[in-house]
């Protein structure tokens, strides 16, 4: 895996700390040989915190980024572009609902909710599409992260499935879109299994969550290297053995998916 991506730039945006699913894809590509960008949203508390989590993988910038604001988007992509001039591949590993969406029944679901979580959660990946294809080199890829929850329920995660079933849906459509284009953008999306993350925390059951997958998945699934997985399957989808690869959902979740009992 070392060298395989070798002479490509990243710009990744979602990592809050060291669990979080973009710090270990973005592990994986700076293992590969990958110069890293990130984004992180604005607050010096939370500059602090993404600073110190990025630090091993020595980023080439760091930039200021609120994706629900046209402006921040804007502003973060001339930074990659000061930085890099031009890059190869965008990690969207970004997903935000109210805490009381997921926590009350899904037909209490506020309209502002239901808002917010589309637009975070899922047109943020058009936003950051739109902006990045400028300054994207040719053959480059773009991946976002997905769950189960897109299709099947989950309890408590409630206007989040909703939107990570758009977020699959706008893979579809950029990749169809994007892949016609000059530069064969490719897009694809990452089915992730339970994985012990800050945002996992707070939808709840993470724990109960993480014992079901080590109980049922045909594949070892545990707490200490779910990440990785991920992590590794986004290397692939990043590098030129995914050439022909696009629009595609890919479940990582040592085959929990399939198991019906």
């Amino acid at each position: 895996m070392m060298g395989m991506l070798t002479g490509k730039k990243a710009f990744v945006f979602g990592v809050l700390n060291e669990y979080s699913i973009g710090w270990h894809i973005a592990e994986e590509l700076h293992k590969a040989g990958c110069e890293l960008g990130f984004s992180y949203l604005p607050g010096e508390k939370i500059e602090r915190r993404v600073v110190k989590a990025v630090e091993p993988f020595n980023p080439k910038f760091l930039a200021p980024c609120d994706v629900s604001k046209d402006a921040d988007i804007t502003s973060a992509f001339q930074r990659a572009g000061e930085a890099f001039g031009t890059f190869d591949i965008l990690v969207h590993s970004l997903a935000f609902a109210p805490a009381d969406a997921l926590h009350s029944p899904f037909l209490q679901t506020s309209r502002e909710a239901w808002k917010t979580a589309l637009d975070i959660s899922a047109y943020s990946l058009l936003a950051l599409a739109r902006e990045a294809q400028n300054l994207m080199n040719p053959n480059g890829s773009i991946i976002t992260m997905s769950y189960f929850g897109a299709e099947k329920f989950i309890p408590m995660y409630n206007v989040m499935a909703v939107a990570k079933a758009a977020l699959e849906c706008t893979v579809r459509y950029l990749a169809a879109e994007m892949g016609r284009a000059e530069k064969h953008i490719r897009v694809n999306a990452i089915s992730a299994g339970a994985v012990k993350t800050m945002a996992a925390r707070g939808i709840g059951d993470i724990d109960k969550m993480m014992l079901h997958y080590t109980e049922k998945s045909p594949l070892p699934w545990h707490a200490e290297n779910a990440a990785t997985h991920v992590g590794k399957t986004a290397l692939y989808l990043c590098s030129d053995l995914a050439s022909g690869v696009t629009g595609e959902t890919i479940y990582v979740d040592g085959g929990y998916n399939i198991v019906g009992w």
